[in-house]
């Protein structure tokens, strides 16, 4: 009787067992979501971060598969660069129209058909049987990536306050470290077991369903503010935006109000008088690149992808040769790195809110510039110790804090631009960041390939054995200088950044009913 009852305890205890684990579960997702505002910011936001996810995941996975694409396709390194390049470039070709459709037309059609494209390039890319076939399939997929930046940036604005959109960028901003981790993590181990194709399917899925539940899920918000989603809303509004009535202000950001406060005046030969979106795209485009703090963002952001996409693309490769791990154990410590970045991203957007709350007006601009040049810093005593040991806790720090960067500039971009030009405004941007991160693994390569095979001496030695290594660890030092720089030039924007959002006000107040009107 005593073994039937506990024959019968047994099932019992492993269902409460699992009951007790499947609560925990629940109420740690409650939480998420109270957190975020609700359920439907929560929806939102999760959809929004997928779009950034794949985008990073395929940079990553190239990287991840490298090896196997070197041994198969007989690659160079500067060929693997090419590979990771030509997506950037076609992006940056395609850029400019996408940002006036978004400014345009229904943003999460356009949204939608981007990532359907994307699932069609990636499943071809699986099935390329040549090096000169991959490369055309990254062509196309190059044209659906174009899509993401401008209307991404713009649906933002749109659906969340902008008292807090330093805080919604880090969470949004967070699906670009996951992607990336989803590239060398899951790509890359199906890779190196089973075939680097395989790679591409996996990929091509989820891109077919980011497009199925955009299109379904993700509403397309008012124009101008009227679909703002409070935190705690349960229904979305999508209704055109109101006329303001007189005498009533644009909801302003967090440092809107602050030049406010402090009486900034604006620049008065680029406060708009009429609706910016009858703009032409010449005319919107030389606009974008008249707001200085707006060019110095822009440029120090290209900077700093330039390196990040050299990490991505060649960091496995790196880790195995400088420290002799497997495959394996070089994933995991880009894992490692990921969840420094991941807390980075997160804490950093929180940070620059909270700084603009406490009146320092250039708060956003202040943890930009400081967390580019900590990355700087963190980076090169990473690279230059040859313990894995001493490394890795730097490794996770530089990625912690080339994250946190993100969200303060991308909330800041924002702050310094009418809501109407959003869309043109990102694909400037994104025209130029895709121009240089598309040349960063090329240049990588090539440099890399350059020092191996000139067998350049430091410190009185040559590179001897392992060439191709030590020039690919070579490169990473040199280029290491694009992060400084990036800190050093967004600092220099501590002086145009206060008027330059007053500006943006003044545009708002000046044309307050022109744009509701069309």
């Amino acid at each position: 009787m005593t073994s039937t009852r506990a024959e019968h305890r047994t099932p019992r205890s492993r269902t409460g067992a699992a009951g007790g684990a499947a609560r925990r579960s629940s109420s740690r997702t409650e939480r998420l979501t109270r957190a975020v505002g609700g359920r439907l910011r929560a929806k939102i936001l999760l959809l929004l971060a997928c779009v950034l996810a794949l985008d990073t995941a395929d940079t990553s996975m190239i990287g991840a598969i490298a090896g196997k694409l070197e041994t198969v396709l007989r690659l160079s390194n500067a060929e693997l660069g090419l590979l990771a390049s030509v997506p950037s470039l076609m992006a940056a070709v395609a850029t400019l129209p996408v940002g006036v459709l978004t400014d345009r037309v229904t943003r999460v059609r356009l949204l939608a058909a981007g990532a359907l494209i994307w699932a069609v390039a990636m499943a071809a890319s699986g099935l390329a049987g040549s090096f000169d076939a991959l490369l055309l399939t990254r062509l196309g997929l190059g044209m659906a990536t174009a899509t993401a930046g401008p209307t991404l940036s713009s649906l933002v604005g749109d659906y969340f306050p902008a008292r807090e959109r330093g805080r919604v960028y880090g969470l949004i901003l967070s699906g670009e470290l996951l992607g990336a981790a989803v590239g060398f993590v899951v790509s890359g181990e199906i890779g190196s077991a089973v075939s680097w194709r395989l790679s591409f399917f996996v990929l091509a899925v989820p891109c077919l369903a980011l497009a199925i539940a955009v299109w379904r899920w993700l509403p397309e918000p008012a124009r101008g503010g009227a679909s703002v989603l409070e935190p705690g809303a349960t229904e979305f509004r999508t209704a055109p935006a109101p006329r303001q009535p007189d005498g009533e202000e644009p909801e302003k950001t967090l440092a809107q109000r602050k030049v406010d406060e402090q009486h900034v005046s604006p620049q008065p030969d680029l406060v708009l008088r009429t609706d910016p979106t009858r703009m032409k795209l010449w005319k919107a485009a030389r606009y974008v690149v008249r707001v200085r703090t707006n060019v110095i963002l822009i440029v120090a952001s290209a900077l700093g992808y330039f390196y990040f996409t050299g990490i991505q693309t060649f960091g496995l490769v790196l880790f195995t040769s400088r420290y002799g791990v497997s495959h394996a154990v070089a994933t995991a410590m880009f894992g490692l790195i990921g969840l420094g970045a991941l807390v980075g991203v997160v804490a950093g957007g929180r940070l620059a809110d909270r700084l603009v709350e406490k009146a320092k007006v250039n708060g956003r601009i202040v943890v930009g510039g400081v967390s580019f040049i900590l990355a700087a810093a963190t980076f090169l005593v990473a690279l230059i110790s040859h313990s894995l040991i001493v490394s890795l806790p730097f490794f996770v720090l530089a990625g912690g804090a080339f994250a946190a960067r993100n969200p303060a500039l991308d909330a800041a971009r924002l702050d310094v631009m009418h809501h109407a030009l959003w869309g043109r405004a990102e694909a400037v941007r994104t025209l130029l960041r895709r121009v240089v991160v598309g040349t960063a693994p090329l240049l990588f390569g090539l440099l890399a390939d350059a020092l191996a095979s000139s067998g350049a001496s430091v410190g009185g030695q040559g590179f001897g054995a392992g060439a191709s290594a030590k020039g690919l660890y070579w490169a990473f030092l040199l280029l290491l200088v694009t992060l400084g720089l990036s800190g050093l030039l967004t600092l220099r924007a501590l002086r145009t950044y206060p008027r330059d959002v007053a500006t943006a006000v003044a545009s708002e107040e000046a044309t307050a009913g022109a744009w509701a009107r069309t």
